[in-house]
């Protein structure tokens, strides 16, 4: 039976943030909000957590998992980001975008892209998840809580309790998140627009 936390989207109760942290580090499966739909999130680390993540969404990794840091400097300890690169993601973070980047070494081989070892990094502009993000000091293994059949994201954390309270170690309720995506951008090889979402693609000039 999963928790149920209720904080304060623009003041996090720090006591309640530190209990979901917990069960992150205990090897839960955790929803939380971000600025673009709720997600799913466990340790980077831990494969078993990672694998109930496929298992509830029914993905492969070719569906690039997103490792969602707390700031910028963080993002750049786990991708290969040279200096222009390095400015165009200042401007865009934190905010609802998702860069598909080459990790380094620092990203475990079994979250990676099977063919391109890539992965997806993102920082949220939202006072819960970064203050999960701080406790933690270090990023958590993400997807966007879209279920298989529904065809938006779950917005609702009592629908999201009573749909995942028995695959899932903690719900928090963060407030209304929306049901748009993050816009994802791909900085492999140039910019390259992959999935125009919330995020606004014309700060790289797209």
């Amino acid at each position: 039976m999963a928790q149920f936390f209720m904080i304060h989207p623009d003041n996090p109760q720090q006591r309640l943030i530190r209990e979901a942290a917990n069960i992150l580090r205990n090897g839960g499966v955790v929803v939380y909000p971000t600025d673009s739909c709720y997600a799913l999130g466990c340790m980077l680390g831990d494969k078993k957590a990672m694998e109930r993540i496929l298992a509830i969404r029914q993905i492969e990794l070719k569906h690039h998992l997103t490792l969602v840091c707390h700031n910028l400097s963080e993002l750049a300890n786990y991708a290969r980001v040279d200096n222009s690169q390095f400015r165009q993601l200042k401007a865009a973070t934190p905010g609802s975008y998702t860069f598909i980047l080459q990790a380094t070494k620092e990203v475990p081989r079994r979250t990676l892209h099977p063919k391109r070892a890539t992965i997806g990094l993102r920082v949220p502009d939202h006072k819960v998840a970064l203050a999960l993000l701080e406790e933690l000091g270090e990023p958590i293994l993400s997807c966007t809580l879209l279920l298989p059949g529904d065809e938006e994201a779950l917005t609702d954390p009592y629908e999201i309790r009573e749909r995942l309270e028995h695959v899932v170690d903690a719900v928090i309720d963060g407030g209304w998140c929306g049901t748009e995506p993050t816009t994802v951008i791909d900085m492999t090889d140039g910019v390259e627009l992959l999935r125009q979402g919330k995020g606004d693609a014309a700060i790289f000039g797209l």
